[in-house]
């Protein structure tokens, strides 16, 4: 019974990080560490070997390390840093390719629907809709930890945490 709620936790804070950045264009650090501190719950219940853990935290750390230089540099928030590398240690590197390439995709996908929204006109009712505006603002960026989510949620069923703790 505990292993299928944490099973859960990582697509719940999934769906809370895309639904936050879409509507405050901000992901908090809470989310970031209830998914470390997740994993470890959920590895140490599927009895997860050490080797294994080190394996999917040395993911995360090496994607954070990417994303901390990528924030520095302005290319991506803070919150998309932390979320990615988050991610990562559920996806570890078994899975960070496909991870990768669906992040790439649906980030380009929504950075094409954001610039539409952007330029094209839109119904009053919808301009008033404070999150919009945001989204609509061109000094902003793209709220990309919903693709990031998107894409963690679509590898996750594949990943080795999800099938040792299947097994349980």
């Amino acid at each position: 019974m505990l292993v299928a709620l944490i099973l859960t936790l990582f697509p719940m804070l999934m769906i809370f990080a895309a639904f936050s950045d879409i509507l405050t264009m901000t992901i908090s650090n809470w989310v970031s560490i209830a998914l470390v501190v997740g994993y470890g719950a959920l590895a140490l219940l599927a009895s997860m070997s050490l080797s294994a853990v080190l394996w999917d935290v040395s993911c995360a750390l090496t994607v954070l390390t990417i994303t901390f230089v990528f924030f520095a540099r302005g290319w991506i928030g803070g919150g998309d840093a932390k979320l990615a590398s988050a991610t990562a240690l559920w996806t570890g590197w078994g899975q960070l390719d496909d991870y990768s390439i669906l992040f790439a995709l649906f980030g380009g996908v929504l950075t094409l629907v954001i610039l539409y929204l952007r330029f094209a006109p839109v119904p009053p009712f919808v301009e008033r809709l404070s999150w919009m505006g945001r989204l609509q603002d061109k000094a902003n960026g793209v709220p990309y930890g919903v693709a990031l989510a998107a894409a963690g949620m679509m590898v996750y069923p594949q990943t080795a945490v999800w099938i040792a703790a299947s097994s349980v």
